[in-house]
């Protein structure tokens, strides 16, 4: 099995939007979404449009691709950045039949170059949902630093919950 990672291109944005309007309400709530907030397929699909022409200097959202053996699988997004400094990271399987099988470890360690370098930054945090355990061991075993615990609404899609907050400096990253 190939495992490779790619900048995200026009003909990925409908399967990010489907893996967002399509996916089970039991899955999407284990990562802490609230699904009244869900966008629609069109809002999902203009925002991701439009970041794709943003220069990266001025990107509010930031994707790789995660492949296997050449199939985009899933992907790894960066948010709230701050150009220069530091982003939240987020991470996504589409498929559920390939989730919890190892990948992540190696697919983040592959996207983590292309966050530091294309957006400059210093520190990548990742806020997953608490309740959500294969995320956080995910970012554990790539080596991310665990801060804290706390309650928050850590974006516009989730309701309020615990999550675990995970840094990981470039500095870090590179060692």
């Amino acid at each position: 099995m190939h495992l490779s990672v790619r900048e995200i291109e026009e003909r990925d944005v409908p399967r990010i939007a489907s893996y967002w309007v399509d996916n089970d309400d039991d899955f999407m709530q284990s990562m802490g979404v609230d699904l009244n907030k869900l966008p629609t397929r069109a809002a999902v699909t203009e925002m991701l449009q439009s970041q794709l022409n943003n220069p990266y200097n001025e990107k509010q959202s930031y994707a790789t691709i995660w492949e296997v053996d050449g199939e985009a699988v899933g992907h790894c997004n960066v948010n709230k950045i701050i150009f220069g400094q530091e982003a939240y990271m987020h991470l996504h399987i589409w498929d559920g039949s390939l989730r919890q099988k190892g990948m992540g470890v190696e697919l983040v360690k592959k996207s983590l170059p292309l966050f530091f370098e294309t957006l400059e930054l210093n520190t990548i945090y990742c806020e997953p949902y608490a309740l959500n355990p294969a995320p956080n061991k995910t970012l554990e075993k790539v080596g991310f630093v665990f801060e804290k615990e706390y309650v928050t609404t850590p974006g516009y899609l989730n309701f309020e919950q615990s999550v675990k907050r995970w840094r990981m400096d470039r500095s870090e990253f590179y060692e």
